[in-house]
């Protein structure tokens, strides 16, 4: 049986190196197909022009370049893009493209599938399937940076982990990808401008502000009351608001950052005075930031968007304890292309 080839992209700079010394050529070749690999992205050894033919074969011989394709694309009237990603072994991911007029953002997967079991969202209903590699990760932000390039006439501006999966579930590829996407032999981008959005894991908020990671935290909370968001986050009996919220304060304490809250509010589930009250308290353990969230409803109907009159006395009660709060609007509603684990089935 034919031994299976190596993703060469599994491989770091220096390993790279070393190949090529081991093939009696030189270091620097190392270099330069590291280079076509990931600040150029090069779909297969063909495109690494400055290597010779032979190079190019022994490359052809020894590994392969797994990189993903874009199996279906489409664009919103509003200019969203939404990217159904194959993978090299057949399975399916998304990605978005949000623009507005002073950005654009790309929203990420980074797993097949969700370990966690939000009630909401329609990629919980997907058993995990696999964690993505970093280079799935890369590769789904060189496909927008391409697209918002194209099609906005601007490159990619800010990224979001909130497509399928949970990303702290999936830590270190995440960091990895993270560090090609920020590293000057990547795409160089500011990890400020990245935001790593989870549904709540205490022990890796923890460990994130251990590492010292420079990109931004959310959270979605959905509710600050035990009972609520349990019965919407089932995982929350395992990671209760008292861990999570350790975890946050414990965050702010070693990063200095302010975190920022995902927040849906659904008609009869956590639309009460109640509710509002409890969230405000819990923003005002570290500072923070809200964003509110227009809701996409799934096919079950269990959820439903709250009154605008539920969302005003929100906005009204985190306004009056100056916590700064933006609704986010519902984008790409003509393709079925809201963001991350709120997306609709498709």
């Amino acid at each position: 049986m034919e031994n299976k080839k190596k993703d060469i992209r599994a491989l770091t700079k220096e390993q790279l190196r070393n190949f090529f010394v081991e093939q009696g050529d030189k270091a620097f070749r190392g270099n330069q197909v590291y280079e076509w690999l990931w600040q150029k992205s090069a779909y297969s050894f063909e495109d690494m022009t400055n290597v010779s033919k032979e190079t190019r074969q022994m490359l052809e011989d020894n590994f392969v370049i797994n990189h993903i394709k874009v199996d279906t694309m489409q664009r919103s009237s509003d200019g969203t893009v939404k990217n159904a990603v194959r993978l090299h072994d057949g399975l399916i991911v998304e990605s978005v493209l949000i623009p507005t007029k002073t950005r654009t953002t790309a929203c990420v997967s980074s797993q097949v599938g969700c370990s966690l079991d939000c009630k909401f969202c329609a990629t919980s209903r997907l058993k995990r399937m696999r964690n993505l590699n970093p280079d799935e990760i890369y590769d789904q932000v060189v496909a927008i940076d391409n697209e918002s390039r194209l099609y906005h006439d601007r490159p990619l501006s800010n990224i979001v982990f909130m497509g399928m999966g949970e990303p702290l579930m999936n830590y270190n590829n995440v960091i990895k990808a993270i560090d090609k996407i920020t590293s000057t032999d990547g795409l160089g981008m500011s990890p400020k401008r990245i935001t790593v959005s989870t549904s709540g894991v205490p022990k890796m908020i923890r460990k994130m502000a251990d590492d010292e990671v420079k990109f931004n935290l959310a959270v979605s909370l959905h509710s600050a009351i035990d009972e609520v968001r349990t019965k919407i986050m089932p995982f929350n009996e395992t990671f209760p608001l008292k861990d999570l919220k350790e975890s946050l304060e414990y965050w702010y304490l070693k990063t200095n950052r302010k975190i920022s809250y995902e927040y849906v509010v659904w008609k009869g589930i956590n639309d009460s005075k109640k509710d509002i009250d409890a969230f405000v308290q819990f923003c005002k353990y570290v500072p923070c930031k809200v964003n509110i969230i227009e809701y996409n409803p799934i096919d079950d109907g269990e959820f439903q968007q709250a009154s605008n009159e539920a969302l005003d006395n929100y906005i009204n009660a985190l306004e009056q304890n100056r916590i700064v709060v933006n609704v986010r609007r519902s984008r790409g509603k003509d393709i079925d292309a809201a963001c991350g684990q709120l997306a609709n089935k498709s």
